[in-house]
């Protein structure tokens, strides 16, 4: 990482080792971290977090998304802590108590709460017994997340604002969802652009095929951080 990283976490997903690490090994001189989600991390183990870290040393977004019993979460975290993660995501919607295990278990790693998955809309949330609109999801879940001891909220470019509002300066803010201007949205329903998320006041975008996808990964990351940076010295 150098001084002139972006404040974007690239999502690593692929099923190869080699792959992910080749993609870590691009992007790293351009953003702070590089994100390794479940599938990767099911399918090598912890190996591939000293793999995507390569040897430039970048930030590894741990994307578990852990939810269980208190008990049970905690371990699992403990389990991990020793890979030195900067962040670690668990579901918001495990409960206060799940929350502050995870928090206890892992004291130098960062816990980020997943408030509401960004494919899911209003629809989807009925479908799961959440009424009305997902902000007020995301807010409730956030709330109860930081009480519990979380350090960082997961939420779409959607709800950052309100959520700066509701839990102050001090709780990063971690937004996926995120895709350049005319970029195909995937599997995502509530996204934003880099610019108008930064704008909002997020602290760390998640971005993943519109980098990973792309013909030259280091160039494209290049060419989006400098784009982040530029409407974080706007905003």
């Amino acid at each position: 990482m150098t001084a002139l990283s972006a404040p974007i976490a690239v999502a690593i997903d692929t099923e190869e080792i080699e792959t992910a690490a080749t993609w870590a090994s691009a992007v790293a001189p351009h953003v702070r971290m590089v994100k390794v989600g479940l599938e990767l991390y099911l399918r090598h183990g912890p190996e591939v977090v000293g793999a995507v870290r390569g040897a430039k040393g970048v930030g590894v977004f741990l994307d578990l998304k852990l939810h269980d019993i208190p008990a049970t979460v905690a371990g699992a975290a403990s389990s991990v802590a020793g890979l030195r993660p900067s962040v670690l995501t668990v579901h918001a919607g495990g409960g206060a108590d799940m929350v502050r295990a995870a928090v206890e278990a892992a004291p130098e790693t960062k816990i980020a709460a997943v408030t509401v998955l960004t494919s899911m809309g209003e629809a989807e949330l009925e479908q799961v017994g959440l009424l009305g609109p997902p902000r007020d999801a995301v807010r409730r879940l956030a709330v109860l997340s930081v009480e519990a001891g979380a350090q960082a909220l997961v939420c779409s470019p959607h709800e950052v604002t309100l959520l700066r509002s509701e839990v102050g300066p001090d709780i990063t803010l971690i937004t996926p969802g995120v895709r350049p201007a005319g970029a195909d949205k995937g599997d995502q329903s509530r996204v934003a652009t880099p610019e108008e998320a930064i704008e909002a006041g997020a602290d760390l975008l998640v971005i993943g095929r519109p980098i990973t996808r792309a013909a030259d990964p280091g160039a494209a990351a290049a060419s989006i951080a400098a784009a982040v940076r530029r409407a974080g010295v706007r905003g």
